[in-house]
């Protein structure tokens, strides 16, 4: 890919700062062996672990496109990640029964360390949005997002548990990328699974991954012209 890295004559202006890549260096460094080691491997084909992956690579060569990618894909489902979060945070209130897709993060099998490692969904997208600030907006993010998304979702469908499935593990996660619905205890019941993820795919597209493209691209452009 081209301009994955920046130009020379940016570094005066859009460096990123030393503290910042040593600190989500250190972070990665510990998430990726724990999540292995408990979770296992599939799990980092979550969209939001591949653009933590991404994002490592972004802060260290300080490149707008793998910024770009990375925000493309995961601002929109971080948002509802935190919405569902409050949700749960409600339903622990009220003693009502945890559902959804951060009810894991309730889930006292699991311990609270490696629950907590999770609240990066809670700080990734402002980084991110730090990045694409400070570094620009690449509109080819969009294609290769999509490209990455559409191909992690069929992989998931076909290759990995589906939603509800029981596994020697439980720790070794289940519909990846909820392409079996939003809910891991069990698969969604609206429509044929097949239907279910074609709509899925194009629902990302239309309702997180175009708008973010938009907004970024609108807001990056604003700001060249002044």
């Amino acid at each position: 890919m081209r301009n994955l890295t920046r130009s020379p004559a940016d570094a005066s202006t859009k460096r990123i700062p030393l503290w910042l890549k040593v600190t989500y260096t250190a972070f990665m460094a510990v998430l990726i062996p724990v999540y292995w080691i408990n979770y296992g491997p599939t799990n980092f084909l979550y969209f939001c672990d591949v653009a933590l992956l991404i994002t490592l690579y972004a802060v260290w060569a300080e490149s707008p496109q793998a910024a770009s990618i990375a925000a493309v894909g995961i601002l929109v489902p971080q948002a509802f990640w935190c919405l569902d979060f409050g949700a749960q945070l409600v339903r622990l209130m009220t003693g009502v029964e945890h559902s959804g897709m951060t009810a894991y993060m309730f889930d006292e099998s699991k311990p609270l360390f490696l629950r907590g490692l999770s609240l990066f969904h809670g700080w990734l997208p402002f980084l991110l949005i730090f990045l694409v600030a400070r570094l620009g907006y690449e509109a080819r993010a969009l294609k290769q997002w999509t490209s990455i998304a559409w191909s992690l979702c069929l992989f998931a469908f076909f290759a990995l548990p589906p939603a509800g499935a029981k596994l020697a593990d439980p720790n070794t996660p289940v519909n990846v990328n909820y392409v079996f619905g939003l809910n891991d205890t069990q698969a969604q019941q609206w429509m044929p699974e097949g239907v279910y993820l074609v709509v899925w795919m194009l629902a990302l597209f239309a309702l997180a991954f175009l708008p973010t493209h938009l907004v970024l691209k609108k807001l990056t452009n604003q700001r060249n012209a002044r």
